[in-house]
């Protein structure tokens, strides 16, 4: 009887392998199981016919960079893959795992940071785009990638639009901040020290979880992404994308401190969305420090820092001029990526990390 395998077996038989050297068992026979299954389990799944978002990727032009700008920063650590199952369904995974000191520190990765794709990419091309893992290894922070199916989505799409994946208990928002515990408290993370992030439809649904799962998430970040709550359907979908829609008092309020990225040139995702994070997260804010005019690489941005009365950050918000539907300062060899502006992944690791 032969024994039906994962389309990228030989991956997960590396990192197995790499795992077991290192120690971490536990995390090699998952990785041996995940091998020897036929493709990524969708239990629950939508049909392959439901309804998506569709959008097109923009790529800046790598040629037009200066030769150090296209150079990747090495990343001490294992990169790995994972699967995930839960009742509210199952999830592959990637994980970056950061070459730990234990002579500088506690021997225990300081935190971890959960990053979600966008529309039509994977988790290795997101890591990629980002360069989160390199910033990562850097400061000893784990960072998990959860890759949605085609099944759930035909695009890829984190479903943030749909009322049944914006609650607590059901949907996506409950798989992953389950997900996210589980590799937190299999890896020695501070439990209080979860943080996460996102990219357009995935910076929505960070904003949802922050909204859902105040109590798992201690920050989050939202780039080109909608508020919790902008939609609850695709017409409404659609129409939040435009910057149309509801006012931003009907979306759901969180006490989670959050930063967002947005380009006032986004024709994708309507920059007016960012104004909706900013004022569904911000309700503790009581005075607001405006920096405008900052250059940071070729790009001209405006930060506005929201404190409660403690003088506090609460809300972190960062216009980026000129800028369209990418990650800000990414690495152009991911999609959704400009280089030419503030490095995104550099401000909110440090936002993270100041908690």
């Amino acid at each position: 009887m032969k024994v039906p395998m994962h389309p990228q077996f030989g991956q997960l038989m590396k990192d197995a392998t790499a795992l077991t050297r290192a120690g971490d068992l536990k995390a090699a026979m998952a990785a041996i199981a995940t091998a020897l299954r036929h493709g990524p389990a969708t239990p629950h799944a939508a049909p392959a016919n439901d309804a998506v978002i569709d959008v097109d990727a923009r790529v800046i032009d790598e040629e037009a960079l200066p030769p150090l700008e296209r150079q990747a920063p090495r990343e001490p650590g294992q990169f790995v893959s994972g699967h995930f199952t839960h009742r509210a369904g199952a999830r592959d995974y990637r994980l970056f795992i950061p070459a730990l000191r234990p002579d500088i520190g506690t021997g225990k990765p300081r935190a971890l940071v959960v990053m979600l794709h966008g529309c039509t990419q994977t988790p290795d091309d997101f890591a990629r785009g980002t360069r989160m893992n390199a910033l990562a290894a850097e400061h000893e922070v784990l960072v998990l990638y959860p890759a949605q199916t085609l099944q759930a989505n035909a695009q890829g799409c984190w479903n943030w639009f749909k009322h049944n994946h914006q609650t607590r208990e059901r949907g996506e928002p409950a798989l992953l901040a389950a997900m996210a515990q589980e590799i937190a408290a299999s890896h020695g993370v501070d439990p209080a020290r979860i943080y996460v992030a996102g990219l357009s439809a995935g910076g929505a649904m960070a904003a949802i979880l922050a909204a859902t799962h105040p109590d798992v998430f201690a920050a989050a970040g939202v780039h080109s992404g909608l508020a919790a709550g902008a939609a609850r359907d695709l017409p409404g979908a659609l129409a939040a994308m435009q910057g149309q829609g509801g006012a931003a008092a009907g979306h759901a309020r969180s006490a989670v401190r959050m930063i967002v990225f947005h380009g006032d040139a986004d024709a994708t995702v309507h920059p007016r969305n960012a104004d909706s994070i900013v004022s569904a997260h911000g309700a503790a804010a009581v005075s607001i420090d405006e920096k405008p005019a900052l250059n940071v690489g070729s790009r001209h941005c405006t930060r506005r820092l929201h404190r409660d009365a403690q003088g506090r950050v609460v809300t972190e918000h960062w216009t980026v001029h000129g800028a369209g539907h990418a990650w800000s300062g990414g690495d152009p060899s991911g999609s959704y990526a400009d280089a030419r502006g503030p490095d995104a992944s550099v401000e909110m690791l440090r936002f993270f990390l100041e908690h």
